[in-house]
This record gives structure tokens, sequence and C-alpha cells, in this order.
């Protein structure tokens, strides 16, 4: 009977203990059509790290005390003007107070006009050529994110130009090979995918992740995994 309750109440422990992310997909502008995908592939991740999810479109989610029960935000490929002012003002409360985020692809096409955002996610999205095979470069090896990255990595994807010049303050995780492709933009320096801390927060945004069949493939679900997790500091 002991046996039996410490049972029940270590489960009740883990329970409660589990992180919460809150994936939100809301589209004012070009919808992707893998955004069912993402969500798959985020539920797969969530359970298997024992993550509670909770998927929606509804802004008006975004409150400071609904807002309370997440620890990770997760951009998936939103597009455009997606929350009111008080919403933005409870999102900025979340990260303020410790939450995380994430981005994905087009969530760099998002908010243009709130510039706290903008230096939130670190860029914003500018342009990009047909969709098509590239290389990818591993730009720090030894960073947790790049876990299991290949030094090159060869990947049909959307690639991104972006608006702004990096910024010194995120650390560059993954770049595009511009001579391995056409239409890029930032030929001596084109990261696609980073990181940092903000506050007591911290943010990872990755570019990839157009194509439905890139949550499908093993080194891009690594590449976003671990990504989660370093944000959740696991």
């Amino acid at each position: 009977m002991k046996n039996i309750l410490f049972i029940t109440l270590f489960n009740l422990a883990v329970h409660i203990q589990a992180q919460s992310l809150l994936v939100f997909s809301k589209t004012n502008g070009y919808r992707h059509a893998s955004i069912p995908a993402g969500q798959q592939a985020l539920k797969q991740i969530a359970d298997q790290e024992d993550f509670e999810v909770t998927f929606t479109e509804d802004s008006t989610l975004f409150t400071r005390k609904n807002l309370k029960k997440y620890d990770l935000i997760i951009f998936l490929q939103t597009t455009g003007d997606i929350l009111n002012e008080n919403q933005q003002q409870a999102f900025e409360k979340f990260i303020l107070k410790g939450g995380h985020f994430v981005g994905i692809h087009s969530a760099s096409d998002t908010e243009f006009e709130w510039e706290w955002f903008g230096n939130l996610i670190g860029n914003y999205f500018e342009s990009h050529p047909a969709q098509q095979t590239a290389t990818i470069i591993n730009l720090a090896a030894e960073h947790p994110i790049n876990s299991m990255i290949p030094t090159q990595w060869i990947h049909y994807d959307e690639w991104y130009n972006f608006r702004k010049p990096f910024s010194k303050e995120f650390t560059y995780l993954l770049a595009v090979d511009e001579s391995t492709y056409e239409g890029g933009i930032h030929p001596k320096n084109h990261p696609i995918a980073w990181c940092r801390e903000f506050g007591k927060s911290r943010v990872f945004y990755t570019a990839l992740g157009h194509t439905s069949e890139a949550y499908a493939d093993t080194t891009y679900l690594t590449h976003l995994k671990n990504g989660i997790l370093w944000t959740l500091r696991k």
C-alpha cells in the first residue's frame, strides 16, 4: 500500500512539474501548407519529452493571466499582424518574467511594426528565391543546439533573406552557403538559425521548415528539438 501511494505521489509530482508549451500558428498573410506537419512534429517532441502542449490560433489567449500557464511560446509559421496592443503587452510581460520563445520559419514574417518583437526574434524576413537545395554550414559545433548536426548539411528549403544587419547579441548556429544556390543577398555571412539569452529568457529562431517534408527529416527534427530543449534549459 505504501509503495502504491509513493508511486501515485511521484507520478503526480512529475505531472505537476511537466513543462508546458503554447504553439501559436495564427496567420494574417501567407499561410504555409506545412503548418499541420509542424504541429505533428512538435506533438511528437512534446510526447518524447513529457511536455504538455497546446495548439492554438486564438490570439485572445494572450493575456497575462493565461500565459502564466506556459514555460515556452512557439510561433509556428505565423505571418502578419497577429496580436493587438494588449496581447503584445501580455507577451512582453511573459518574456520579461522569464518565459521562453521559439520562432519557426515565417515567425520572422510577423509583426513588422512591433519593434520589441523584432529585437526578440533577431531579424525580419525580407525576401526569398525559389525553393531549392543548398548546403548549410554548422557555425557552432560545440553549442548544445547543434549537437548531432553535421558540419555541412545538404537540405531543401525556402532560403530567407533578411531585412536588417545581423546583431552581435545573438549566437549564430547555422548559415546557408550562398555559393550552393541562387537568390541569396548575404554573400559573406547568411545565418539561418540563431539563439540568445534575453534577460531571464532564452530565444531560439530557425528560418528552416517551409516544406511539409522538412518535418519528417531526421536532421531538421534534431535541430528543432535541440532548440526547444535549450530554451527550456534542458
